[in-house]
């Protein structure tokens, strides 16, 4: 069986560093999978999603000069369809005026928890916690006058 870049190919995690993990592949080969490469979402330590002798689907996507082999299990697993992109709206279309309301501009409207997804509901919490963050530093900055210090 011959290495080509592209494959898809069961391999052995022989060895964990902070940077990725290295997979013993078939032939005596063996190649790395970058902690980005890992999965589709943040990998702070990489610990939390491999251990040393798991078994796993790795891709090949890069062979350098030098033989080092590039590996990505993220990339070696089924996607699910990607969403396309709206169609885009003529430029001389004229949209109906928004209708005026006695809410405050970026006042969100009530949202029925049970026809929200995990994703809904995890975006709308971080953006919640992301403004509270914000609120609670400006306030620290404004009473220690570190913005003054300048």
């Amino acid at each position: 069986m011959d290495l080509v870049v592209g494959s898809i190919l069961e391999g052995k995690v022989t060895g964990i560093t902070k940077f990725g993990a290295f997979v013993a592949l078939p032939e005596g080969k063996s190649g790395m999978v970058h902690i980005s490469e890992v999965a589709n979402s943040y990998v702070n330590d990489i610990k939390d999603f491999l251990t040393e002798g798991q078994q796993v689907s790795v891709k090949i996507i890069n062979i350098d000069n030098e033989g080092r082999i590039n590996l990505s299990i993220k990339k070696a697993q089924p996607q699910a369809a990607a969403p396309q992109p709206a169609a885009p709206r003529p430029a001389f279309e004229r949209r109906a005026p928004r209708p005026r309301s006695g809410a405050p501009r970026g006042a969100r409207q009530p949202v029925d928890p049970a026809s929200l997804t995990f994703e809904d509901k995890l975006k709308m919490f971080m953006q919640d916690s992301e403004s509270r963050l914000s609120d609670i530093k400006h306030n620290n900055d404004r009473k220690s006058g570190a913005r003054r210090k300048k």
